[in-house]
């Protein structure tokens, strides 16, 4: 039998040019954002002028986590206890964290069998509750139709905030990812697109909206040393009103993120490459179910997912046990318990979720597994017929009684 050797946790090194960036800062010692030479332009500030750049935003504010991100996008909207805030009902917990944090409650959405948000069930959720905000998490880089998703929201006056953690050079017909929403919110976390071990973006064109996130980032009074920020006419009034809650990215993570940007157009073929051999060595497999993916999206294959559509229990925990026996480490989100940062919307009890009998149907047999550039092409193959194999002798076999098994933890 093929034993798969590789790491599901190992990132590809951080590039030279971010190293040497990284040296220059520890060595002149100018860590904060905001600490610099005389006519010198920190390193927080050019990263965010060059994320702007890629993405096609008018304004970029890097902070402290993707989640951070999504906090202050909410605050800047003027979210606040009692408010209503829709979102996906699959997704990573930050994403209704962001929204319980404030004190506002999270409505949340049925999933499709894409994985994206079910259109319909947003539509009758937003007649339910009156949330005039939706802050919309791109899951595991499936974007769904942003032209119908738009139209919906514009219609109900519901402002869209986009979760793009898994979805840094994606596009929906062309748009980047995040740039279909009021403000969109990234992640440079270690096992996203880029890697600083933590970080985040925001980006927008509204002005109003990133004065806002400039002086909840902790900004104070030093908003001019920003080169992707609204005028200094756009915080006169809004500098007495928002409030410190402090959360910038430092001039390292910047330095090391720099040289990364130029790199994401290369990782987003290489990944995609990647999910192509692994969505070829699992097509037409009895009791395996993949992932449509729209022509209309043009998606980055950081990660992986099937369903094994009405597995029982027992089965997929055998599955999954034999699997991991074999080297391939899988994440299982109908899991009965959360585990390691993997967790379905039941486990939340601050969101006080009702029942979604979709989303439950859809979870109890969605696998998700991660796919670091460090695996080859080969690795990818390999992983595919372990796979194939370990489907086919579960799917085959009688009911038995699940065996114990050991979910990744990896993000």
């Amino acid at each position: 039998m093929e034993q798969f050797t590789g790491s599901f946790t190992q990132q590809e090194p951080i590039p030279e040019a971010a190293i040497e960036a990284a040296n220059a800062v520890l060595r002149h010692g100018r860590l904060h954002r905001y600490n610099t030479a005389p006519d010198e332009t920190a390193e927080t500030a050019l990263l965010e002028e060059e994320f702007a750049a890629l993405t096609g935003a008018r304004y970029c504010l890097a902070v402290a986590s993707g989640g951070y991100a999504m906090g202050t996008a909410l605050r800047a909207l003027g979210v606040g206890p009692g408010d209503k805030v829709l979102s996906n009902a699959f997704t990573l917990a930050p994403v209704p964290g962001a929204i319980a944090a404030l004190g506002a409650t999270p409505v949340l959405v049925e999933v499709a069998q894409d994985l994206t948000i079910d259109l319909a069930h947003l539509q009758s959720q937003i007649a339910a509750s009156g949330a005039k905000t939706l802050l919309l998490s791109h899951m595991r880089g499936h974007i769904c139709d942003m032209d119908a998703l738009m139209q919906i929201c514009r219609a109900a006056s519901v402002r869209v905030v986009e979760d793009c953690a898994h979805t840094m050079g994606a596009e929906w017909r062309g748009v980047p990812s995040g740039r279909h929403g009021v403000m969109g919110c990234y992640s440079a976390q270690t096992y996203k697109h880029v890697n600083s071990g933590e970080g985040g973006f925001l980006v927008s064109d509204d002005p109003d909206l990133m004065a806002r996130a400039i002086l909840l980032s902790g900004s104070y009074m030093l908003y001019p040393r920003h080169k992707a920020a609204p005028p200094p006419a756009a915080f006169e009034n809004l500098k007495y009103e928002m409030p410190n809650i402090s959360g910038r990215m430092d001039n390292l993570r910047a330095a090391v993120l720099r040289p990364q940007l130029a790199l994401l157009p290369d990782r987003v073929a290489r990944w995609r490459a990647r999910y192509d051999v692994l969505e070829a060595g699992l097509r037409d497999l009895p009791g395996l179910s993949l992932i449509p993916r729209p022509a209309e999206e043009t998606f980055v294959g950081s990660s992986f997912q099937f369903l094994l559509p009405d597995w029982p229990a027992a089965k997929i925990t055998s599955f999954l046990a034999r699997s991991a026996q074999r080297g391939v480490e899988l994440k299982w989100f109908g899991a009965s318990e959360p585990v390691g940062f993997t967790s379905a919307y039941r486990h939340w009890h601050y969101a006080t979720p009702e029942a979604l009998p979709k989303t439950d149907r859809i979870l109890a047999g969605l696998i998700d597994m991660r796919v670091p550039l460090t695996f080859s092409l080969e690795d990818c193959a390999q992983i595919a017929r372990i796979l194939r194999a370990e489907v086919t002798t579960a799917f085959q076999a009688p009911e038995t009684a699940a065996e114990p098994v050991t979910l990744a933890s990896g993000d």
